[in-house]
């Protein structure tokens, strides 16, 4: 078996902090990594732009979010408006004549700025009062955005982005070119993820959720590292939304950003596990594709003659299939996919001999 830790010997302190010890995960990663950049050669133009391309910018939205939930414990049910912030800001940005990847850093910063003063509700209030804080601003971001012209051009305004954007000189126009800067920011937040858990902010981070008032008393500054978390979650969130409203949707519309939309973000990071992030993919991948494989599945044996009922109640079968699987999960794996991939992982490590789990 390839999958085994014989043979890793921590002899160094670089080994030992490496982010794959085992070469197995190496070559898992690597795998992985290729299969994403050869990706537009395997799969067609249709899988490519609706199943690849919106799952890797969601799944980067989840792991914005999961620094935020996963890592400092700060509920967020408003994430989408904080998405709004950044597709808005970097069409006008890009409008203004500034160039895309300033646009993206402009509409990052700008959600950060505003999603920090929501934020600030952290500092007085926590639990179910500090989603009440989010979700006043989900509304009232909604509400402006919706009323006021000179930002989405009214109520049913779509924005359309400016199609002589480029990226590196490559232009957005190409279905590859969107693929590949969705592909870019996903790894870029994914590595930020899994190295902010092993300094010293991301440590403060963790003592801060699991216990605020303990952590202050150990010499860590509560107000800064909460202020610090929903800045950068915010950054990360506004920049999702503009890769999201530029490589996916081109245009933007103030019903692409409701609380639906956070409420399935906040359903990718806990189906998926706070705090990992291997399960911001899995997350991600389940809460957007299992309805459309179910749909499909639920059609096609309606067509052979296996599943005979009514268009309304085929209609509302993947639904109530989507809503099990997710009571079973989180029955069977409360921490989520991540735990349930991270327990095979185990398993593998010391297969056959199960009683040396680790």
């Amino acid at each position: 078996m390839f999958y085994r830790l014989s043979g890793v010997y921590h002899t160094k302190y670089a080994s030992a902090r490496q982010l794959w010890p085992i070469r197995a995960d190496r070559w898992q990663v690597s795998f992985l990594l290729l299969l994403g950049v050869v990706a537009p050669l395997l799969f067609g133009k249709f899988v490519l732009t609706s199943y690849l391309l919106p799952w890797l910018i969601f799944t980067a939205a989840a792991l914005s979010l999961t620094l935020l939930m996963g890592i400092a414990g700060q509920l967020h049910f408003g994430f989408a408006a904080v998405m709004a912030i950044g597709a808005y800001a970097s069409i006008h940005l890009t409008r203004a004549g500034l160039p895309f990847e300033l646009a993206l850093i402009g509409a990052g910063l700008i959600s950060a700025l505003i999603g920090s003063v929501f934020g600030a509700a952290a500092l007085r209030v926590k639990g179910l009062y500090l989603v009440m804080a989010t979700l006043a601003m989900q509304y009232l971001v909604d509400w402006t955005i919706i009323n006021v012209p000179a930002i989405s051009g009214g109520a049913q305004a779509t924005l359309q982005t400016p199609s002589s954007a480029t990226f590196l000189f490559f232009s957005l126009k190409s279905d590859i070119t969107r693929y590949y800067v969705a592909l870019l920011w996903v790894l870029f937040v994914t590595l930020l993820l899994l190295n902010i858990k092993r300094t010293s902010i991301g440590r403060a981070l963790v003592a801060v959720r699991d216990k605020d008032y303990a952590a202050a008393v150990i010499g860590v500054n509560v107000v800064r590292y909460k202020l610090i978390a929903f800045f950068t979650s915010s950054f990360l969130g506004g920049v999702t939304g503009a890769v999201l409203a530029f490589c996916y949707y081109q245009a933007v519309t103030p019903e692409q950003f409701t609380f639906n939309v956070s409420v399935q973000i906040v359903a990718m990071v806990l189906v998926g596990g706070l705090g990992s992030v291997i399960g911001s993919y899995l997350g991600a991948g389940f809460v957007l594709l299992a309805p459309i494989i179910l749909t499909n599945a639920v059609i096609y044996l309606n067509k052979l003659g296996w599943l005979s009922a009514s268009t309304n109640t085929l209609s509302h079968i993947p639904l109530m299939i989507y809503g099990a699987l997710i009571i079973g999960f989180l029955l069977f794996e409360p921490l989520g996919l991540g735990k349930i991939y991270d327990n095979i992982r185990k398993y593998l490590l010391v297969w056959p001999f199960r009683h040396s789990g680790l």
